[in-house]
């Protein structure tokens, strides 16, 4: 692997290098930011001559006396304004930087940082024994492309699935399979619908029976203190329906076409025993105080109700433990035990309070510090075409499973119209990839802190900032590069002048590296889905602006057969990042 250093850094060095030379007392960063005027223009004079109390356009006419023009990097440089450079790079430089790009494989000169670490991504949180809705999609999705980024530039991700499996609501299910044996099936026997619909059938009982018969009651609050006291029986017939539940989790991010390992589902009960532990120290440190017979953190700009401060209940006043406790044991756990040096939580923008108190708890007691931290990533919700959380027409929560499957049967229409020589089995295919795909894009399109509308009719268009578009461009690129002539390959041909469509096309290619760097960095998916978007923008552009296989002569044909290609495997390794298919064919 090789990284390449990108045409805008190495703009910047040339001009850096040409600012020192007039003024070697001083130092300046030229700013350099893609311009409607040029390719790049440079306004950090404006700040260097205020300094040296200078007039800025004669310095920006000296600073351009001293940088080199011609071939090799720097076509035109010139001032303009009150002293901004705007600069044009060479045809020549582009195509070699591309082409140093494409010899690079996979990794298209992306490099990876320096002084990685370990992140620990918390996300997509089922619970045992529900079905999984539409409120569990945006943690699933922006979870598994922000780890797809952070470990293409060289970040060590590990996964943390808390799910929901301990609690009092599992006395009552525990205590009903003991007075009804054989109600599930064993693992592996169902798939992962006819699993989640069993438990769903046996909740329902255990909670009319719960709600009617007080005996019952009793009994299933007794064996509430045998799960959590470690009963063998007890703890044997609740790992049986969380397997039965981990079927059915299973299931629902196979159709996400997501990998989930099995070893990073780390639920609440894998924290039980270590909390009486977390409570201890949190009182020793003095961080925790007892208050009404509970454990508590106090914080003094975190108030509530007639200006009394709102607390963080570490333990009840009857010795139960519950979130926030349990959030804090898999801190230390994860700092401890897994070197973590990046805690990245996943999670509803709702908990974003709960989440803050945690953190900063974490902080005063030392396991969150300048060399360790923690991240909320907090996401918005799936509206309706009405704007209000996305529900049913009978007003309840959407399944998750539901919604993939109409997404997928609605590409089918889509791909099955513009399907050219493509059997039904090869149209299901493309349409799982198709209508999965759309959904994914959606949310990933879309700053994470913000809500938007589930528009199915617009996901899967072929028209707009649509996935469906950018898988359409990537098969069309594909296409081409099928129809070459025989001997004819993708070859770079740095001597040849460029089109103003092939050079936008080329300088947003180049622009990659940094964007992905950026979008890992700054935890933004959206940054690299915008980005993908304005490619396939581009490349339609160069598509009707530039003929390929028409082309005036063969070294033309070539070379843009090369902007073809790189364009199709920038396309294909993003939409990856993504989490995202591009089908070969369309």
């Amino acid at each position: 692997m090789a990284s390449v250093t990108s045409l805008t850094d190495l703009v910047n060095q040339q001009l850096a290098s040409a600012i020192s030379a007039v003024r070697p007392e001083a130092s300046a960063d030229p700013l350099l930011r893609r311009s409607d005027r040029a390719d790049y223009q440079a306004n950090g004079i404006l700040a260097l001559a205020k300094k040296a109390k200078a007039n800025p356009r004669e310095l920006a006419a000296e600073v351009v006396a001293q940088v080199v023009t011609g071939d090799e990097l720097i076509k035109d440089v010139e001032v303009s304004g009150p002293g901004f450079l705007n600069i044009t790079v060479a045809d020549r430089a582009i195509t070699e930087n591309l082409a140093a790009r494409h010899a690079d494989g996979e990794r298209l000169g992306v490099p990876l940082k320096e002084n990685a670490g370990v992140t620990v991504v918390d996300y997509a949180q089922p619970n045992v024994a529900k079905e999984m809705h539409v409120g569990h999609l945006r943690s699933a999705v922006i979870g598994d492309a922000l780890r797809a980024m952070l470990d293409f530039t060289g970040e060590k991700t590990i996964g943390r699935h808390h799910i929901g499996d301990w609690g009092t609501q599992f006395g009552m299910l525990i205590q009903y399979l003991f007075e009804h044996p054989g109600e599930l099936a064993p693992p592996g026997e169902v798939d992962g619908e006819q699993a989640m619909s069993n438990l769903n059938r046996v909740y329902k009982a255990s909670r009319a029976l719960f709600d009617s018969d007080e005996e019952f009651k009793e009994r299933a609050r007794k064996r509430v203190v045998a799960l959590q006291s470690g009963d063998k029986e007890t703890l044997e017939l609740w790992q049986q329906f969380v397997d039965e539940s981990k079927v059915y989790f299973y299931s629902v991010f196979e159709k996400l076409d997501m990998e989930i390992r099995d070893e990073e589902i780390v639920g609440e009960s894998a924290y039980n025993e270590g909390m009486p532990e977390t409570a201890r120290l949190l009182e020793e440190m003095g961080v925790a105080v007892r208050s009404e017979g509970a454990l508590v953190v106090f914080f003094d700009e975190i108030r509530g109700k007639d200006d009394q401060p709102v607390p963080l209940i570490v333990q009840k006043a009857d010795g139960g433990f519950g979130y926030a406790a349990s959030d804090l044991t898999a801190i230390r756990d994860r700092v401890v035990d897994l070197h973590a040096t990046t805690l990245l939580y996943v999670v509803d923008v709702r908990q974003s309070l709960h989440f803050r108190m945690v953190f900063e708890t974490a902080r005063r007691a030392g396991w969150l510090n300048d060399d360790v931290t923690a991240h909320n990533m907090g996401y918005g919700t799936v509206l309706g075409a009405d704007g209000k959380p996305f529900k049913t027409r009978e007003g309840e929560t959407v399944r998750l499973e539901d919604l993939l499957d109409e997404a997928v049967q609605r590409a089918a229409e889509v791909v099955r119209e513009k399907a050219q020589d493509l059997t039904e089995d090869e149209i299901r295919e493309r349409a799982a990839q198709v209508g999965i795909g759309a959904v994914k894009y959606a949310d990933l399109s879309t700053s994470a802190n913000r809500d938007y509308k589930f528009d199915l009719d617009q996901m899967v268009s072929l028209n707009g900032d649509t996935s469906v578009y950018l898988q359409y461009a990537y098969a069309r690129i594909q296409s081409i590069l099928r129809k070459a002539p025989d001997g004819v390959r993708p070859s770079a041909h740095p001597e040849l002048a460029l089109h103003e469509a092939e050079r936008a096309l080329g300088l947003h290619l180049d622009a990659f590296a940094e964007t992905v760097a950026d979008a890992a960095r700054e935890y933004a998916p959206h940054k690299l889905a915008a980005y993908l978007y304005q490619l396939a923008s581009l490349y339609t552009s160069f598509y009707d602006k530039c003929p390929v296989l028409k082309a005036e002569s063969p070294e033309q044909v070539a070379n843009r057969l090369f902007l073809c290609d790189i364009t199709a495997r920038t396309l294909h390794r993003g939409m990856a990042l993504l989490g995202i298919r591009t089908p070969e064919r369309l």
